[in-house]
């Protein structure tokens, strides 16, 4: 258990790089601002340093406001270097909003000083710093979820099944998450699955370790196992970063606490702000007991609630308080808004999952016309994937444009991404990670245990795996035929990048299709015929890509390009119906929110109530309550149709812990029945007559 710290002003000592001379007039500009734009409760959290901190930020609250203005009053009043403050979340896009949001609070040079990451990207950090004390050669690469994937299977069983494999990466992650080294995940196993993934784990990591490679689990697990056993470069983080705030605090998982615990230590230099009404997360490894923690860790740690709600409008609060107050809570909080009553929520009943999803896209059309609302105002949100397809359906039909948030992004699909690869490779030899994905792609005979050898070799050698397949003393060490595979590999790579330097990167593009055979490969290997249309369609796509920045401002060298590519926004919705599940819905609002599926078996989801594991069930309709900010309409479907079977339908057992006086049950109010039923009908008349127009 860690001590009681003292004063945080005078841990964060006035002396050396720490102290920044700003002018008195920047003091009292961030003192104004905060006085005019946070409430009481918000202003207490911003301004309280001296002790760790938990903010219990309920949905809607302003948490982010409170994390960005403490950043600026850090700065400006405790007179602590921005180089000192880390602010950390769990998404690149929340990390990007969060910086540009205190940029709007500080000067340039100080934004830019701050240290506003993912936690993955902050371990990432912390290895390319600290790379020998993990055991690293300089330029490791860091294995994306395919490729730690695919070599998890080749050291698993051969034949295993997909499932079982499925659950051994599951506890691979788990124990990383644990921050459980493979001697530890072994002497931990339980079972005879575990211990088989505990062995497969230690055999994983020798692999990473002959490749130069770690995985994303390791970003957090290689830095915790050195900050809690290395001293000298525990102190040293520790005074290079000063005071940490965290985001989401609720999704953190053991090994992510311990990452703040290390790094905060005695001193408490923390902020935790977040919500366990919302943690929604177990599944993945986030406990939401760390909220409990942090008060045993600390003693003197303050609890401050933030309850007033800006976002959502009486009703809708209403139904959310009387819902999440069916779960235990450590620390009781009820939000409150001033914003005026709004509509009652409605409840609709229907047949079956299409008759469902035609009376939402028939409703959303309605609300289009009727409010004058545009697309991305609405949002449908389900508990699984699988729901999306009906209303995607629907939504065509209705010609509404959607997005559907979670589908596979262009940049990952598995052609679009060795390409890349390549073009990595010809504009950075040492890409370990790049080499590895497409040294076989195609086919080259090249299998793992010469990968393993050559990773082994160059390690030694302190050199990347492409500069060792050069060499013919390396080439000597291994068996003759996959080395003359890999010689050729090394060959092709050569004229590859000669042809680099007199072709732009479209042309280059389609060179590496056909030196490589890696198109030829597409159409032998997929014989469903849309299907190799679209995968030759999306290699056409980026080779177009490339073609039209050259023909644009943003044209420069191929790593310029690529370094682009990486960061657009291939994805953007624009305006359109957003679709999502519910998990992916956290964070965001909309005026206008269905949520579909509310039947018992699907939310509830049936392993939930089997298993009796209702409570993160209820977190998780509680978030999809508090997305919307004028209108929720709930509903749910009679009938459900599975592996050919009809099977009859409950309203989910959640829909009846709602405040009933707020809700709209369809069929309860002929009125309220009516004028949704004459939405619906003007709807579907101008869609017709508009399809009428179009053909005519």
């Amino acid at each position: 258990m860690l001590h009681q710290s003292n004063s945080i002003a005078t841990e964060v000592a006035l002396t050396g790089s720490d102290i920044l001379q700003g002018p008195v007039t920047i003091v009292r500009r961030v003192a104004d601002r905060l006085d005019s734009m946070l409430n009481p409760q918000q202003l207490a959290a911003v301004e309280h340093c001296d002790s760790p901190l938990l903010v219990l930020a309920g949905a809607g609250s302003g948490k982010t406001s409170v994390i960005t203005q403490k950043i600026a009053w850090l700065i400006a009043r405790r007179h602590l270097a921005p180089s000192k403050i880390a602010a950390i979340t769990f998404t690149n896009k929340a990390a990007r909003e969060m910086r540009e949001r205190v940029a709007q609070l500080v000067n340039a040079e100080d934004a830019q000083a701050l240290t506003v990451s993912t936690f993955h990207a902050l371990g990432l950090k912390f290895l390319q710093i600290e790379h020998a004390r993990a055991g690293l050669r300089r330029g490791f690469s860091v294995l994306d979820a395919d490729d730690s994937g695919g070599i998890i299977k080749e050291l698993a069983p051969k034949g295993i099944k997909p499932d079982v494999l499925f659950g051994i990466r599951n506890l691979l992650s788990r124990a990383k998450n644990g921050g459980l080294s493979p001697e530890q995940a072994l002497a931990a196993a339980r079972s005879p699955r575990e211990l088989e993934a505990a062995t497969i784990y230690d055999m994983y990591q020798q692999r990473l370790a002959a490749f130069n490679a770690v995985d994303f689990d390791d970003l957090i697990r290689l830095p915790l196992q050195i900050l809690e056993s290395d001293e000298e470069a525990r102190s040293s983080w520790r005074e290079r970063l000063r005071y940490l705030l965290v985001d989401e605090y609720q999704d953190t998982n053991d090994a992510q606490y311990r990452l703040l615990k290390v790094l905060a230590g005695e001193r408490g230099g923390i902020t935790c702000v977040g919500d366990d009404d919302q943690s929604i997360y177990a599944w993945r490894g986030a406990n939401p007991e760390n909220i409990d923690q942090l008060g045993r860790d600390w003693p003197n740690l303050r609890v401050i609630k933030l309850e007033q709600n800006y976002r959502c409008g009486k009703r809708i609060l209403r139904a959310a308080n009387q819902l999440i107050g069916n779960n235990p809570h450590l620390h009781e909080k009820k939000l409150w808004s001033e914003l005026p009553e709004g509509a009652p929520i409605r409840v609709l009943e229907c047949k079956e999952a299409e008759h469902e999803a035609e009376r939402v896209a028939a409703i959303a059309a309605a609300l289009a016309e009727k409010h004058k609302a545009r697309w991305h105002d609405i949002a449908v949100l389900y508990r699984g994937n699988f729901q999306a397809r009906v209303l995607e359906k629907a939504f065509r039909l209705a010609r509404i444009p959607y997005h559907l948030t979670g589908a596979l992004s262009f940049l990952d699909r598995a052609e679009v991404k060795d390409l890349l690869c390549y073009l990595r490779l010809l504009t950075n030899p040492s890409d370990d990670a790049a080499f590895l994905r497409v040294v076989n792609v195609p086919k080259r005979e090249i299998g793992s245990t010469t990968l393993e050898s050559l990773g082994r070799i160059a390690q030694s050698r302190h050199c990347s795996l492409l500069e060792a397949t050069r060499s013919d003393g390396v080439l000597r060490q291994l068996t003759p035929r996959p080395a003359a595979a890999l010689a050729a590999f090394a060959s092709l790579l050569d004229e590859l990048r000669s042809a680099s330097i007199h072709q732009n990167a479209a042309d280059l593009v389609e060179t590496i299709l056909a030196r490589t055979g890696y198109a030829a490969q597409i159409t032998a290997s997929t014989p469903d015929a849309s299907l190799r249309e679209r995968r030759l369609g999306n290699l056409k796509e980026l080779a177009d890509w490339f073609r039209a920045m050259q023909k644009g401002s943003s044209a420069g060298d191929l790593a310029a390009q690529l370094a682009l590519l990486s960061h657009a926004d291939r994805d953007d919705p624009g305006n359109a119906v957003r679709m999502m599940t519910l998990h992916a819905a956290k964070g965001l609002e909309f005026r206008f929110v269905f949520i579909v599926g509310c039947e018992d078996g699907t939310l509830p989801h049936e392993g939930a109530i089997d298993e009796g594991r209702l409570d993160e069930e209820r977190r998780l309709l509680y978030v999809g309550i508090t997305r919307a900010k004028e209108l929720l309409t709930l509903s749910w479907s009679a009938r459900t149709k599975r592996y050919g079977d009809v099977h009859s339908n409950q309203p989910s057992r959640f829909l009846h812990e709602l405040p009933q006086a707020d809700l709209h049950w369809q069929g309860k109010d002929p009125e309220a029945d009516q004028e949704v039923t004459r939405e619906t009908a003007q709807s579907h008349m101008q869609k017709i007559a508009a399809m009428l127009a179009a053909n005519h």
